[in-house]
């Protein structure tokens, strides 16, 4: 049927003359006077299109003898009549939403014609292009956490769940039960069982997400620590140190009060997004059975034994900021992400590994493991953690009552920060022409002449998942280079705060995000280190 061309009748546009292309489907009405108009005229359902690519139809009905309507042009009626019958078949697609032009929505294309099997043979041809589509998912887990969002994510599965259904993407739902189920689940699984599907999907917030994604990698992930935190041993062989103190602060050990608060800035199963609370609170506790003691180093590729190639996370936005899901699809939508979702969309994100080596500064070396997809915080950070544990009952409002306590509290946490210098960076300075009360600011000059923001359909993400199939050997050769002439650099003293984002972490109070130049995968931690200062300079 390909090239060739057929006659049709369209609900809402009359008789059309319908081709068939190698990647979608065309129609043009037979009839002069049916105006252009016909495929928009109606309010009361989304644009029609005059051409439909098949990477846009997510499903094909096909439907008993039943009224097809005639053009929404009520001046041209067909045999008539306005509405006729016909045997009849869908042709369900996205478009943007006409009052609100950012997100997906779904549409329908009803066909009719007189003739059954003329109907069931356009059915079959198109479900079978569109089988043709790569990395659409057939079968998906889904954990959906009830109690996320102010109890947004059971309400936000019964509404998307009917499009999974139609798109005919079997799915088996876990609505979890207590803090750690889904890490619990996945961390259980043998590759051979999770092999029967082809995803996993989060109806929650990002901490959900995150829980998902510590227990996939928990046994799956293979890589040697990161360098430990004593002395030198930050540096290996290949690097050059370069040392920065803050001379205007105490340069005193941590005490183990402040030491604590490392404790809690792990993963959460609940919608802590962007924050990270604590094992005790989660349940969490990572095996480091498949990580080498020794440090790791620019020659190794990290290996991640998944099922297959094809396999993917995704999250139906219900949590109480959904940083990940704005950050990338720049949606907070359910249906939008679900129809991605349904239609294989994806996109690349870089994943953090977080070792806590010790519990407290006396106990005894136990590296655990940790993996974070968007943001990981010590300090202040984690102090609000464990403030909004107590408040839950205010759901989302605990976050700005808890920040406000912990922010009048203005306490600060003696640490010391190490980093690679990437090769477009000039080195840190120290000035004392910019010390504030005794204070050393940590300066950090790039050479790059502006900073782009990260957007949805941003240009630099977009060249980062073109360049994302190079082979094993590409990605060794390329990680060899960049480490050649690579150095530490580290910061001592006090800080209010120490954060590390993976994404730009755009959210409703942060449009841009808090690094609105972080790009998806670019394969950079971005450092937000604020040392102690005064109060007022630190609302800034």
């Amino acid at each position: 049927m390909q090239g060739d061309g057929g006659v049709l009748f369209l609900s809402g546009v009359g008789e059309v003359t319908v081709a068939v292309a190698h990647d979608g489907l065309s129609f043009q009405p037979l009839h002069l006077d049916v105006s252009s108009s016909c495929w928009s005229s109606i309010t009361m359902q989304p644009k029609l299109q005059s051409k439909l690519q098949f990477s846009d139809v997510y499903a094909v009905e096909h439907l008993d003898v039943g009224p097809v309507c005639g053009p929404w042009n009520t001046r041209t009626v067909v045999q008539g009549k306005r509405n006729t019958e016909m045997n009849r078949f869908v042709v369900h697609a996205i478009t943007r939403s006409r009052k609100q032009p950012s997100p997906w929505v779904p549409c329908e294309y009803m066909f009719g014609h007189k003739d059954l099997e003329t109907c069931k043979t356009w059915a079959e041809h198109i479900s079978g292009c569109i089988n043709k589509e790569q990395d659409r998912p057939k079968n998906l887990m889904v954990f959906v956490h009830p109690l996320c969002g102010k109890g947004r994510g059971c309400k936000n599965w019964e509404m998307v769940a009917p499009l999974f259904e139609r798109a005919k993407v079997k799915t088996k739902v876990i609505f979890t039960e207590r803090a750690g189920h889904a890490y619990a689940t996945l961390a259980s699984l043998s590759d051979k069982e999770l092999k029967k599907f082809d995803g996993v999907i989060a109806v929650g917030g990002d901490g959900l997400f995150n829980e998902i994604l510590n227990g996939l990698l928990s046994t799956r992930h293979k890589n040697s620590y990161p360098p430990t935190p004593e002395g030198c041993r930050y540096f290996g062989s290949n690097y050059k140190c370069q040392e920065y103190t803050n001379n205007g602060v105490s340069n005193n050990m941590a005490t183990g009060d402040d030491v604590n608060v490392l404790s809690g800035n792990l993963n959460t199963p609940d919608d802590h997004e962007p924050l990270l609370s604590t094992a005790q609170s989660t349940g969490l506790d990572i095996s480091s059975s498949n990580l080498s003691d020794e440090p790791c180093n620019g020659d190794q590729v990290p290996f991640v034994s998944f099922p297959n190639n094809w396999f993917r996370l995704g999250i139906i936005p219900s949590g109480s900021t959904d940083a990940i899901v704005l950050s990338t699809t720049g949606e907070r939508d359910p249906v939008t992400s679900a129809l991605l979702i349904i239609l294989g969309r994806r996109i690349s994100l870089d994943i953090a590994q977080v070792v806590r080596w010790k519990s407290s500064p006396t106990a005894e070396v136990l590296p655990t493991v940790r993996y974070a997809a968007s943001f990981a915080g010590y300090g202040f950070y984690g102090e609000v953690i464990r403030e909004s544990e107590n408040y839950r009952w205010m759901g989302p409002a605990r976050y700005d009552f808890s920040g406000t306590m912990v922010f009048l509290k203005h306490r600060s946490y003696e640490a010391r920060v190490a980093f690679l210098e990437v090769g477009n960076t000039r080195s840190l300075t120290t000035s004392a022409d910019n010390t504030i009360n005794g204070v050393q600011p940590l300066q950090y000059h790039q050479s790059r002449p502006h900073k782009t923001i990260c957007r949805t359909n941003c240009f630099i993400c977009k060249e980062t998942s073109t360049s994302e199939h190079n082979s094993g050997d590409e990605i060794l050769a390329s990680s060899r280079t960049s480490c050649e002439n690579q150095k530490w650099v580290w910061s001592e003293g006090r800080f209010l705060s120490v954060g590390a984002a993976v994404i730009s972490c755009r959210n409703e109070r942060a449009p841009d995000g808090l690094v609105a130049d972080a790009h998806l995968s670019d394969g950079f931690l971005h450092l937000l280190l604020i040392r102690d200062c005064p109060l007022p300079f630190y609302l800034w």
